[in-house]
């Protein structure tokens, strides 16, 4: 999950790890992905993708951050310019940032040239974001909130035709709800809040970070 960024409203980026695979002229490639933070955390991800398959011929990898800002790949033994410029290529016109993508390959003893690496590569690392899932998240707030089981029923009713997801509804005493709003919205639902209640409760952030409302 992507967490607090300092300008954009909306940022897009893979929903989290996919992976598929596909075979060409009996080689074997693995495209995996996910979403990263940093240059630490993907060159953490490329490092675990590497240990779990040491046996495979190759590892090509790229990561592509800060909508390009940090940026790097590695062919890992293959021609140079064949896979790992390929793969990063395919995250740079993928609309997404923040993410890294390794494409692992086991050699089944036939070459395939450098146009067939560069499509192959390409072919993994697209697949892996195809697996992965790109969504758009939203700058959102957090908000929780305690309400009568009458106000509740209202508010399941208006949140039904507004941007919003119930993350957690606790039953007791009273209803004690946390859900997730465009941050551009927390004043609307304060004031619906206020009016729902006469007054009597009051929305409380929890915390501010980007959250994915579709899907």
């Amino acid at each position: 999950m992507p967490q607090n960024k300092d300008k954009n409203d909306t940022y897009v980026t893979l929903k989290g790890y996919g992976a598929d695979r596909f075979e060409e002229k009996k080689s074997l490639f693995i495209g995996e992905a996910d979403h990263v933070e940093n240059e630490e955390q993907a060159m953490d991800f490329i490092r675990r993708i590497g240990a779990k398959t040491p046996d495979a011929t190759h590892h090509v990898w790229a990561y592509f951050l800060g909508g390009g800002a940090q940026a790097r790949c590695s062919d890992d033994g293959e021609p140079q310019g064949t896979g790992g410029m390929p793969a990063l290529e395919v995250l740079r016109k993928s609309g997404a940032t923040d993410m890294a993508v390794v494409v692992t390959r086991y050699f089944g003893g036939t070459l395939l040239g450098a146009a067939g690496l560069v499509r192959a590569y390409s072919r993994g690392a697209s697949l892996a974001l195809q697996a992965s899932g790109i969504a758009t998240f939203v700058r959102a707030a957090e908000l929780c909130c305690s309400l009568s089981y009458a106000d509740h029923r209202r508010f399941v009713y208006e949140t039904q035709r507004r941007v919003c997801r119930v993350l957690d509804t606790q039953y007791a005493d009273t209803v004690r709800i946390r859900f997730c709003v465009p941050a551009s919205d927390v004043p609307v639902f304060e004031d619906l809040v206020r009016e729902w209640t006469g007054g009597r409760d009051a929305v409380s952030l929890v915390c501010e970070r980007y959250f994915a409302f579709e899907g």
